[in-house]
């Protein structure tokens, strides 16, 4: 049925767009896996739904509004790439957005890449998109990989643990947590032991074996890079037998209420994470975010509302400095783009690797009256977790 509901959805925005002739809106073309991951893109989808309603309803940009063709993928990169042609040489849209899972966004990168069409990447975490597969075309808007590792790493290394074991799923995300990470925590300590690695497929953890090999490595500490349903597995499979008990566990995501709050009272505590509290964060562009966003849609945001509204302020923000849709001149105007008031404060889109500076909240996992939360968090600038750029001249291809 959700399927069902997703698919409609994205042929329902198709079909209202066409009925206007592509010169009267700036067209943008959102591909995602809603039916594949509702929990984190049903609040996305609201985000930028209520970012283009507001930019509208100012009068849109260059006095043109915004229209945003929604396709779902299914979680298909193949599904995703055939979609992004559409768009393109069918519904005439200005530029794509989107992608979820980091092997889609990366297909998208290199449609962009070959058919020079512009593509900001909402959510896809993986480091190569902007680095060793970067291209012109494509720019990030999430802090990536390597930044939240990062983050994590500086809290990480005050703790007194040296053997680490990790836990990942086994593909280009999960890959480039678990590197990341490391990488990150040996420029802080110097006396650390990798004792054992699990690389469960995505979404088809069989947890037993996970926790139980993780148990008999008997590590100090704990990285974990699950998310979705396969956190929720090894949280149950994991608080069962002890594993975490004692232990000091990091936890990639895991304060993100899309993940966080499924867990309800059987959440882990102590757990140093990056997550959105958003319950607490008062800055007068939150407070103003949230007020809303709750009178629209009778619910809190989660981390993919704050995404889904940044895209489209990133991409306003854009053709308004551009002067135009033209892709050149959007590129252009991407690189070294500011976006000076966000809800989650101001970032910028770097020139050199296309990469934006969005932050992240960096905390502890808790348990209050029966609800998980995030406590002693505080609001990590991106800008300070990214590598010089000398090093990502060397990691990016000259394109």
């Amino acid at each position: 049925m959700r399927l069902a509901k997703s698919v409609l959805f994205g042929a329902t925005i198709a079909i209202l767009g066409a009925t206007a002739p592509a010169a009267e809106t700036i067209r943008i073309g959102e591909i995602n896996s809603y039916a594949r991951m509702p929990q984190f893109l049903d609040p996305y989808r609201n985000g930028w739904q209520m970012a283009m309603d507001e930019i509208n309803a100012r009068g849109g940009v260059l006095g043109r509004k915004l229209e945003i063709v929604a396709r779902d993928d299914g979680g298909n990169p193949g599904n995703a790439v055939k979609i992004a042609e559409e768009l393109v040489s069918r519904d005439r849209v200005d530029m794509i957005a989107g992608g979820f899972l980091s092997h889609i966004g990366l297909a998208l990168a290199d449609f962009a890449k070959q058919k020079k069409v512009l593509y900001l990447a909402g959510e896809p975490l993986s480091d190569e998109l902007v680095w060793n597969k970067g291209n012109r075309y494509t720019f990030r808007l999430r802090p990536s990989t390597y930044m939240q590792a990062a983050m994590l790493a500086e809290e990480a290394a005050k703790r007194k643990a040296t053997k680490w074991a990790s836990v990942a799923p086994n593909y280009a995300y999960g890959r480039d947590g678990v590197s990341a990470f490391r990488k990150a925590f040996a420029t802080k300590r110097t006396d650390i032991r990798w004792i054992e690695e699990q690389w469960p497929p995505v979404f088809k953890i069989d947890a037993g074996p996970v926790v139980r090999a993780l148990q008999r490595a008997r590590p100090e500490a704990i990285y974990n890079v699950l998310f979705g349903p396969d956190l929720l597995k090894f949280v149950r499979e994991g608080k069962l037998r002890g594993l975490f008990r004692g232990r000091v566990v990091v936890g990639l995501l895991t304060g993100e209420p899309e993940y966080l709050d499924p867990l309800k009272g059987e959440a882990p505590e102590g757990w140093i994470v990056t997550g959105y509290p958003w319950y607490a964060i008062d800055t007068p562009s939150h407070n103003r975010f949230r007020a809303a966003y709750e009178k629209r849609f009778n619910t809190y945001p989660r981390t993919g509302s704050i995404v889904g509204y940044n895209l489209i302020l990133s991409i306003a923000e854009a053709v308004k400095k551009a002067g135009s849709t033209d892709t050149e001149k959007l590129v252009a105007a991407f690189e070294g783009l500011e976006i000076p008031d966000s809800p989650s404060g101001p970032f910028s889109y770097r020139a050199i690797d296309h990469q934006s500076t969005m932050g992240a909240w960096v905390g502890r996992t808790a348990v209050r009256d029966g609800k998980p939360v995030m406590v002693d968090w505080t609001y990590r600038d991106g800008k300070d977790y990214l590598p010089p750029d000398a090093e990502v001249r060397k990691m990016r291809p000259a394109n």
